[in-house]
């Protein structure tokens, strides 16, 4: 029997999971048109998400890349983190983002926990962040943020510089900071039973449910291993997708004694056993949502314009 398989579209919105489809089958003494049968056809829905951007002190790359992230995703929030170098004022001049302003320097840690709680504000199902130095992609947003899209067990999705060693490089990542990644990302999986290859990627996607019962403290560079211990504990399931090697900066500074690469691995050894320690502390002690507050009260935060 010969078939074939129409499909008719009967709603607009990009979200809604069911659209119908006519099956026409059709044998040797049948017409084309004697057996139709509507029937439903299940389409996984693609996600609400929020693009968010950490800022601090990035407007040489600031405006190219915000340019082309426009091309890949609607809803934008940036966190400026007190920066002083102009930024701040370039950004206000965009209506095509939301703008999240500290009014000083609190850290990188600080910044991505500001846009995981707008994110919860703002009932968004999955968030995907990227820095905002030139270093990620924005042609690759939706593809991770449609990888938690429903009926996806995945919670984080994390973007991997290791993973592929076939994809386009640009540039070489610093000895010193290679070596630190391949060590803590080594000690991570030996500790919390992962099995990750790139500890330190900023671009990630994460379902924002998930992200609910994490109670992250961390304020600096060093937050995303207080983020793989915690989200070990809580079970959350990861996944890793390869994203190109790029380094443009390989002078940019950590600030402070964390330019010593020694005592950067250090102060990330201590990072994941404080970690670990205390969710060993806390593990049967509820700690207030580091959200409550925000999510009680005004944000501080230019939106874009409709």
């Amino acid at each position: 029997m010969n078939g074939c398989l129409e499909s008719s579209v009967l709603h607009q919105h990009d979200n809604d999971e069911m659209i119908a489809g006519m099956l026409c089958l059709h044998g040797p003494n049948q017409s084309k048109t004697a057996s139709k049968k509507w029937f439903p056809m299940i389409r996984k829905a693609k996600p609400r998400f929020l693009t968010a951007l950490p800022v601090y002190n990035e407007v040489t790359h600031l405006g190219e890349v915000l340019d082309l992230v426009k091309q890949h995703a609607d809803d934008i929030l940036v966190v400026d983190d007190g920066s002083s170098d102009g930024s701040t004022e370039e950004l206000k001049n965009r209506d095509d983002i939301s703008l999240l302003c500290h009014e000083t320097n609190q850290g990188y840690g600080a910044a991505l926990r500001s846009a995981f709680c707008y994110a919860r504000r703002h009932n968004y199902e999955v968030v995907v962040t990227i820095d905002c130095d030139g270093q990620h992609e924005p042609q690759r947003i939706r593809q991770l943020a449609e990888m938690l899209q429903q009926g996806s067990e995945v919670d984080i999705v994390s973007g991997s510089r290791y993973l592929d060693g076939d994809l386009d490089q640009t540039g070489e990542a610093p000895v010193d900071r290679r070596h630190i990644n391949k060590t803590i990302t080594r000690e991570l999986n030996e500790q919390l039973g992962l099995s990750i290859t790139d500890a330190f990627c900023g671009f990630k996607a994460y379902r924002v449910s998930a992200l609910k019962p994490l109670r992250l403290a961390e304020d600096g560079y060093a937050m995303p291993l207080e983020l793989w211990a915690q989200a070990a504990r809580h079970k959350l399931s990861i996944q890793e997708v390869a994203v190109p090697l790029i380094y443009l900066d390989e002078e940019r500074s950590f600030g402070g004694e964390l330019d010593d690469a020694a005592r950067r691995l250090a102060h990330y050894r201590k990072t994941i056993q404080q970690a670990i320690d205390r969710l060993d502390k806390h593990q049967n002690l509820p700690e207030p949502d580091p959200c409550s507050k925000l999510m009680a009260q005004t944000e501080s935060v230019i939106p874009a314009s409709s």
